[in-house]
């Protein structure tokens, strides 16, 4: 996904070059679903409520908490903050929940709340892929991730808001706890090749520093239960041990030939399990430093570990779609279940397994989690072999295995994710095609979808959907999420304008240019808005601390030139087109001055964001009306009568008008020019073309589309009729400026138009 907000070099200015990003995704449905894979699952047993939780982290970038019941799943909370896939998430003691992400971010959040972020962890340079925690030592979490770092937190401390410099640091998503704001009570830091750093707390904070030495991604992190022994893997293709309480290297086990994709270790510490993409599980003997068991029992990559509390048995899954439980003793093996999607995620609850996968369901199969040698006593076990190539030959030789188990015992089920998308060439509707291959049209300057063609073939509904209009790219989108994530950027987002009569707005002046990211930011930050407001009132009389956007301004923005947008002053109206549904609002992903990215849903901003949180850009332009510089808003262009043609007009020279321009207000600029009696123009050969200025603003040198609003002169009623060609071709009078230069014009160099009256009328 992208890198949300991103700063470049700055010269001569107080603001980066390349301003941050606001994106929003669209949400099609009930929130109450996942729609991508699920990276992470984590059950808690029920103590006090007597019902258990299962806490699902998904790559569509929230956790959600399920309530389990007999038979039965709810979503209780819904977890967002993260901007990017959540790669896993642990619990920590009753009431904590730790999730990592490819935000770069842990986040901490209460279990069982309503899904409020409680701190947002800063320090890994990239990805972080997976997380470690002890049963007994409540504060004690590990992280990994694909910078190569390993870091162990003190949760306690971390969550402990130190101040610094006279500012509080407070217990929300928006604020870090890093190097360059707080400090944290033995943050240590561990490189692949080096022992873990020390970091005491320091007055003033520090800046934890990884050891140097050689560095690769790190896929998977355990602990045991008092925190004693950590274990690491990743695409060193080896197993690591360290000693999270005093910082030492203890051992390095080779054996694997693939990356390390998921490891285990029993409660006292002594054996380690090993899932690789080798395809081989490895029992490993701490004490005696070495594999004592390797076990062939898939036939691809291995991505998920679970084990019996006693550590008897392994319950293993990957991306040959299979769930296998694996005697570690005996080396009976068992096919438990085989599905249509890669294996993510596994989590035992008592006699039964939770299954994640690249899918967004979740299912629960049969286990026997207390007695796993149950179903291994029924039949239709094998013994696994200890080479990787055994498992694949069997299979090759035809003996296919019969999964014991032909449906899940319950489903969760989730929303397909979207797979495919084309922006289309109106720049407001985006055609998708999700998982199950439904292919649906949506606007995006309201979220929602507004047809949903069924399973019909993509690539026809595409071409059946074409129009011919050329609107600038002003937003992007990707679907990494599972849905559409519309991204803008500053200025680019600000060059597609259409008028109010073409989006059907009623009560606006027909010829307003409507710019669509202004009125689309609008749309979105309408709640924001009106929460704004109330707070100001209420506030500002008592302590004056609400500060206005012109304020916001001022402080942002100091070496910019701004424009204005004159149509639209004082218009804060958010007009029909550009409306957000509330049932199902859109979540925006931003970041402002400081804080980094976050994430949060449009209804559930409570207005105190501010330009520390949304880049200034936004607030400038819904607050204060105002819009960056913008390229590519006008069209130059000659107009010549054509080849043997006896009508003339009395503009020559280059004419420049906005892009949209209809071809009939060109008509209707010809027609005057040819029954104005005083050559208007002469004194100036290089006209501009106004039609479609707000309020009718004509100047001499123009004729502008208020010339023709205000009333034509009974002799220019009797108009002749005209035809405007490019390239030979007759134009439509509904075709803009932008779309002819596109589709029939098709040079770099500025357009030319012909116009010649229709014979025999």
């Amino acid at each position: 996904m992208h890198r949300v907000g991103s700063s470049g070099n700055t010269n001569n200015s107080t603001r980066p070059r390349k301003e941050k990003r606001l994106t929003y995704v669209l949400s099609d449905a009930d929130d109450t679903k996942n729609c991508a894979g699920i990276n992470s699952l984590s059950v808690l047993k029920g103590s006090v409520s007597g019902c258990d939780y299962l806490f699902t982290g998904s790559r569509d970038g929230t956790l959600k908490r399920w309530t389990l019941a007999e038979g039965a799943a709810t979503c209780s909370a819904t977890f967002e903050s993260h901007v990017d896939w959540v790669n896993d998430a642990v619990l920590v003691g009753y009431n904590t929940l730790v999730s990592c992400s490819s935000d770069t971010t842990l986040k901490t959040w209460n279990c069982m709340s309503d899904g409020a972020c409680t701190k947002t962890l800063r320090q890994h340079s990239d990805y972080v892929t997976c997380l470690a925690s002890s049963e007994k030592n409540s504060n004690i979490v590990a992280s990994g991730g694909l910078g190569g770092e390993v870091f162990v937190w003190d949760l306690e401390a971390a969550l402990t808001p130190v101040a610094k410099s006279g500012e509080s640091m407070e217990d929300d998503s928006s604020n870090a706890v890093n190097g360059s704001g707080n400090a944290i009570t033995s943050l240590r830091t561990i490189s692949s090749s080096n022992c873990i750093s020390m970091h005491t707390t320091q007055p003033h904070g520090y800046v934890p520093i990884s050891a140097k030495g050689h560095k690769e991604s790190v896929y998977a992190l355990a602990m045991n239960d008092s925190g004693s022994l950590l274990v690491s893997g990743g695409t060193e293709k080896v197993v690591r041990v360290w000693d999270p309480r005093t910082g030492s290297k203890k051992m390095k086990l080779r054996g694997h030939t693939d990356n390390i994709r998921a490891l285990l270790i029993d409660s006292t510490g002594r054996f380690c399990l090993s899932g690789s993409s080798d395809s081989m599980i490895r029992l490993w003997d701490l004490g005696q430093q070495r594999c004592v068991h390797s076990y062939a029992v898939h036939t691809d990559s291995v991505w998920a570990l679970a084990s019996t509390p006693t550590f008897s048995h392994v319950y293993s899954g990957g991306r040959d779609l299979s769930l296998y439980l694996t005697d570690l003793a005996t080396r009976e093996s068992l096919l438990l279940s085989t599905g249509e999607h890669p294996i993510l995620q596994l989590a035992l609850q008592d006699d039964s397994i939770w299954v994640a996968t690249t899918d967004s369901s979740v299912h629960r199969w049969p286990a026997e989690g207390s007695n796993p040698q149950k179903i291994i006593q029924r039949g239709g076990a094998f013994l696994a072999g200890n080479l990787s190539f055994s498992r694949a030959r069997v299979s090759l030789e035809g003996s296919t295995l019969v999964p014991v188990n032909k449906e899940p015992i319950f489903t969760i089920p989730g929303i397909p994710g979207i797979v495919q998308h084309e922006i289309l060439n109106n720049r407001r509707h985006v055609l998708t095609k999700d998982t199950a291959d439904s292919v649906k049209l949506w606007e995006i300057t309201r979220g929602v979808v507004i047809e949903d063609y069924g399973k019909v073939k993509f690539e026809e509904k595409k071409e059946e959907l074409f129009e011919m209009v050329s609107i600038p790219a002003w937003f992007t989108v990707d679907t990494r999420l599972g849905s559409l994530s519309v991204h803008l950027d500053t200025p680019q987002c600000f060059s597609a304008e259409m008028y109010s009569a073409d989006l059907n707005i009623v009560g606006k002046p027909e010829d307003d240019k409507v710019n669509l990211a202004r009125e689309t930011l609008k749309g979105l930050l309408a709640h924001w808005l009106g929460k704004r407001k109330q707070r100001s009132g209420s506030q500002a009389s008592a302590n004056g601390d609400v500060s206005s956007g012109k304020d916001i301004t001022t402080r942002s923005i100091t070496h910019s030139r701004i424009e204005v947008d004159s149509n639209t002053e004082n218009d804060s109206m958010v007009y029909p087109p550009f409306e957000f549904s509330t049932t199902s609002p859109p979540s925006i992903i931003t970041e402002g001055s400081q804080g980094g990215p976050w994430r949060k849903k449009i209804t559930d901003l409570d207005g105190t964001e501010d330009e520390k949180d949304f880049p200034w850009w936004c607030l400038d332009c819904v607050l204060n009306n105002r819009l960056p510089p913008r390229e590519n808003t006008k069209c130059s262009f000659y107009l010549h009568p054509c080849e043997g043609s006896t009508v003339q007009i009395l503009t020559q020279g280059k004419l420049s008008a906005p892009r949209i321009l209809r071809i009939h207000k060109v008509v209707n600029y010809v027609v005057e020019k040819m029954v104005l009696d005083k050559p208007l123009d002469s004194a100036n050969p290089d006209a501009t073309f106004a039609p479609g200025l707000a309020g009718g603003h004509v100047q001499l040198s123009s004729v502008g589309d208020g010339s023709f609003r205000s009333g034509l002169k009974p002799w220019q009623k009797l108009k002749p009729s005209i035809e405007i060609l490019c390239n030979n071709q007759v134009l439509s009078p509904d075709m803009s400026l932008a779309t002819v230069r596109a589709y029939i014009w098709k040079k770099s160099e500025d357009l030319v138009l012909n116009y010649r009256v229709i014979q025999g009328r």
